[in-house]
């Protein structure tokens, strides 16, 4: 029999913001300090992997997990805190209804003090309207790759973490819908949005399996080759899976296999030539083969101890699965046998822009070098404090509150930093 455990909700109704978002708690919410180690967790939806959640929360280390919602409610505050054995200071939920989120304080407080950041299924549209552009999704980032927090998602909170993502704008589209029309108006893919090491040039796709999306995320990277002349990747995953990326760039698998036929997939384009389609035409059938190997594609058992492995800084090295090629000729899909591509990547592990580089005194902020400019912004876009060729500026007399600061030297951005004053 499980324990009873009494636990204290609270439900805060501010009638400020009542129409813009909801928020649960449980636990305490005040700020931990804890040094990230990083990661991403990705689920292709249905019921979440314990296996794989578990993971995702003693990443937070003991720490404040928020979740983040486009609709919904507080499905997750019990599981995450009571039900699968990790402990957590508090588990919180936003429940966003608006575009405003983006900006609120509150909403900004909690994420700057989050230790792990989930975003539950629902629409990923939703969440590109209510984050992109926003202050909100400055300080997402920020834990990602400053604090070197965890990140994940489950359906639409997988759908919108790579580099690229199918927003599902004019809603979903299907394989045969995309195969027969790369152009067609429900096929919309947008970027930069969440900045994900080893999620760059890469797309993801959920629910693969019920139904059968193979066909549309080989036309989601031809449009991406098609449009963006450079050699892209994608992560698929069936209902009930999931993967877990560690900060070194080791994926491991997690599922019901081999009870049941979980799956995930690892999908490449060709290196030669970046094989490019053949046939990409508002209205025309796809045709993209490359020789019959225009996708170099592992697919992985997921199993439920996480035996499958794959190494995201090759896109090759794995421990498990099998080598397929994919390939498309008139709007129909080909699946051969395949081999391990002989490819190199461009690059490994991303560059990180976003560097914390300046330290703080009661009145200014300093930094290591001089800047040509440096930028002080409110939580709504607005300009607070320039200065030029300088390293150090004022924060004195300002309202207290979060503002971003922007450094740049020699055309480039070299800070980019929510600083809470």
């Amino acid at each position: 029999m499980k324990k009873i455990i009494l636990t204290f909700w609270v439900l805060l109704t501010f009638l400020n913001f009542a129409q813009d978002f909801t928020y649960f708690s449980i636990g305490d919410t005040s700020d931990v300090a804890i040094t990230g180690t990083g990661g991403v967790c990705i689920m292709g939806g249905g019921t979440e992997d314990d296996t794989a959640m578990q993971w995702f929360l003693n990443k937070a280390q003991s720490g404040n997990v928020l979740v983040l919602r486009a609709s919904g409610s507080d499905g997750y505050q019990d599981y995450f805190y009571n039900q699968l054995g990790v402990n957590l200071a508090s588990v919180e939920t936003l429940v966003m209804n608006n575009a405003n989120c983006g900006s609120h304080p509150f909403v900004l407080d909690r994420i700057s003090k989050a230790d792990a950041i989930w975003f539950a299924g629902g629409d990923q549209f939703l969440y590109k309207s209510y984050l992109k552009g926003t202050a909100a999704e400055d300080l997402i980032n920020e834990h990602i790759n400053v604090e070197n927090q965890v990140i994940g998602g489950t359906s639409a909170g997988m759908a919108i973490q790579g580099e690229y993502y199918f927003d599902a704008q004019n809603g979903t589209i299907s394989s045969q819908t995309a195969l027969n029309n790369p152009f067609d108006q429900n096929l919309t893919l947008d970027n930069n949005f969440l900045e994900n090491d080893y999620l760059t040039n890469l797309i993801t796709d959920t629910h693969f399996d019920s139904p059968d999306r193979k066909g549309r995320i080989s036309t989601f990277l031809a449009r991406l080759v098609n449009d963006n002349q450079e050699r892209v990747f994608a992560i698929a995953c069936e209902e009930y899976t999931a993967i877990c990326i560690e900060n070194n760039g080791i994926a491991t698998v997690y599922g019901g296999y081999p009870e049941y036929d979980d799956k995930v997939y690892f999908i490449q384009t060709n290196c030669e030539g970046y094989g490019y389609p053949e046939v990409i035409e508002a209205g025309q059938p796809l045709t993209y083969t490359n020789n019959q190997k225009a996708l170099h594609v592992l697919e992985m058992q997921a199993t439920t101890t996480g035996t499958a492995t794959f190494d995201l800084t090759d896109w090759v090295t794995s421990n498990g699965g099998n080598w397929q090629n994919w390939y498309v000729s008139n709007g129909q899909l080909f699946e051969t046998s395949g081999q391990a591509p002989n490819c190199t990547l461009s690059s490994s592990k991303p560059s990180n822009q976003t560097t914390l580089n300046y330290s703080v005194s009661e009145s200014h902020l300093l930094f290591n070098q001089i800047c040509d400019e440096i930028i002080l912004y409110s939580t709504d876009g607005k300009v607070l404090r320039r200065s030029i060729q300088t390293n150090q500026i004022s924060i004195s007399g300002l309202e207290k509150g979060l503002i971003l600061v922007h450094a740049h030297k020699d055309d480039t951005r070299i800070c980019s930093k929510w600083f809470n004053y």
